[in-house]
């Protein structure tokens, strides 16, 4: 019924309690996830998790944020990208949140990074997975000089747990990406998000948790997992005057048409 566009089950808060997270997952009719991949010395474990399980799906690139890691080349990404159960690149984009002293020009080094997930991107004909953060007039136009958007002939994908304007929403509408809400999306503080959400049609929006992080209300405070995802979509519905089933229906057809996947009841 529900899916988690966006989990980070490789990560230690996880990674060791999957049996258990499996099982709240199935009580709370999460019936599929997406592994994402932060680093490539991440991948294994990321890819791992996809092939053991048939509703586990996981994506290959290095999070903007990440230094002092291997650095992705374009032939290594699309190497990953020809793995079995690989259906996305990223998460990858922009992040000028935590400079640490630096300046946007000294961040040269994760806007080419950022390129060269577009470029794999391009050529493997997945979709992009991206975060963006104090960082998206960059992201936008990056996106666009590479010709990473859906309506410019590049593979599309999605803007991820998103917190940006209702303007860059528009801008990467047209873009031809989705919109993934999170469990931001819940907080007291997040009513200029619920207008945003209120504004991205249905047809293009995704559902996520990102947890281990970012744990929606009732739960907030708390370690994430990808069985909270209903409360996500259950504040969508609620923003849009939906039922839920509408909101979870919708957010699945979306998930499967983005990323190229099959329904449940076809998963062996």
């Amino acid at each position: 019924m529900f899916v988690d566009s966006h989990c980070h089950l490789s990560f230690p808060e996880l990674h060791g309690n999957i049996d258990h997270i499996r099982a709240e997952m199935a009580a709370a009719k999460v019936d599929r996830a997406l592994v994402i991949c932060t680093t490539l010395e991440e991948f294994p474990a990321v890819h791992g998790l996809a092939t053991r399980f048939d509703n586990f799906w996981c994506s290959a690139g290095v999070h903007p944020d990440n230094e002092g890691i291997e650095e992705p080349t374009l032939d290594r990404l699309l190497q990953l990208a020809r793995e079995p159960r690989v259906v996305a690149i990223g998460e990858t984009g922009l992040d000028y949140y935590r400079l640490n002293g630096r300046s946007v020009d000294d961040m040269a080094w994760q806007r080419e990074r950022f390129r060269v997930h577009i470029r794999a991107a391009r050529e493997s004909r997945l979709p992009l997975i991206i975060h963006t953060r104090s960082a998206s007039a960059d992201t936008l136009a990056i996106l666009r000089e590479e010709q990473g958007g859906a309506t410019d002939g590049g593979p599309g994908g999605v803007f991820h747990c998103f917190t940006e304007t209702a303007e860059v929403a528009r801008a990467a509408l047209d873009l031809g990406f989705m919109i993934s809400f999170s469990g931001i999306l819940t907080f007291r503080n997040a009513e200029d998000l619920r207008e945003v959400a209120r504004f991205v049609p249905l047809d293009r929006c995704l559902i996520e948790t990102d947890s281990p992080y970012l744990a929606p209300v009732p739960y907030r405070g708390k370690t994430n997992s990808p069985a909270y995802v209903p409360h996500v979509a259950k504040q969508v519905a609620a923003v849009k005057g939906l039922d839920l089933e509408a909101v979870a229906a919708a957010t699945s057809r979306n998930f499967e048409r983005l990323f190229g996947l099959p329904t449940p009841e076809t998963l062996s």
